[in-house]
């Protein structure tokens, strides 16, 4: 389903209002509205492949979620939220995905147009992690506190994305006991928790790679923090993550 619009932009709000009504449910916990026509087989790959390999203690732990598939997105300016495009924004101000959380339902805006399907699945988990980070209960908080202190205590180089590689290298730079719950801290565990999760989300659903590189931290530490994701989040029957599961399977 898709609809025609008179204004080339409408904020993320307008438009989860104007059509929270008409989201199509994929599931008992997922519903969609689409702002631009896609083939019915196609929303598969959009829709059904990548929610089908969310874990259900994921689904139980956040609250409903309604997917706007829209044309482009465009980042607020602080005034105003971000917006819904209709034409392509600067590339300075276009972003992937925009998450707004109403009374009983988070809104999740995600782009489509000129976007692979690969990098729009990891827009989907990227989002869905910040989802999941913003209502983590006090007990998966702590035991993933407990493991970055474990990291860096031991000095461990590198991170899983950009966003937790500059907050950690905030924190070791501004702060002498980095093990220490600041702000700080606490800012570059949530941050590194959303990473990791979007990169388990991520390799349920699809086969990728773990790029290599100067910022990439050590294969075995990155496995320890999966291994605790799949304890506290197990993926659905029938996926794996690490590769002894998929032989397994």
């Amino acid at each position: 389903m898709s609809t025609d619009s008179n204004r080339t932009r409408l904020t993320v709000d307008e438009l989860a209002a104007r059509f929270r009504g008409e989201m199509i449910p994929v599931t008992n916990r997922f519903s969609y509205f689409s702002t631009v026509p896609i083939a019915e087989e196609d929303l598969r790959q959009y829709l059904n492949d990548p929610i089908a390999a969310v874990s259900p203690a994921i689904t139980a732990a956040v609250p409903p979620i309604g997917i706007l598939l829209v044309p482009y997105l465009e980042r607020g300016n602080g005034k105003e939220g971000d917006s819904v495009s209709f034409e392509r924004p600067a590339e300075a101000r276009q972003i992937a995905a925009s998450a707004r959380e109403l009374k009983d339902i988070v809104v999740l805006a995600l782009a489509v147009r000129d976007l692979e399907i690969a990098d729009y699945h990891y827009q989907f988990y990227n989002a869905l992690a910040g989802v999941v980070a913003a209502h983590w209960p006090q007990e998966v908080q702590e035991r993933f506190f407990r493991t970055i202190r474990e990291e860096l205590s031991a000095e461990v180089h590198g991170e899983v994305d950009e966003k937790s590689w500059h907050l950690k290298q905030a924190l070791v730079r501004r702060q002498t006991n980095v093990r220490k719950e600041t702000k700080l801290f606490r800012e570059y565990a949530r941050q590194a928790f959303e990473d990791t999760l979007t990169l388990y989300l991520h390799g349920t659903c699809c086969d990728i790679d773990v790029e290599t590189g100067p910022r990439q931290m050590p294969s075995r530490y990155l496995r320890r923090r999966l291994e605790l994701l799949i304890a506290i989040y197990p993926p659905p029957e029938g996926y794996a993550v690490l590769p002894e599961q998929l032989k397994a399977r």
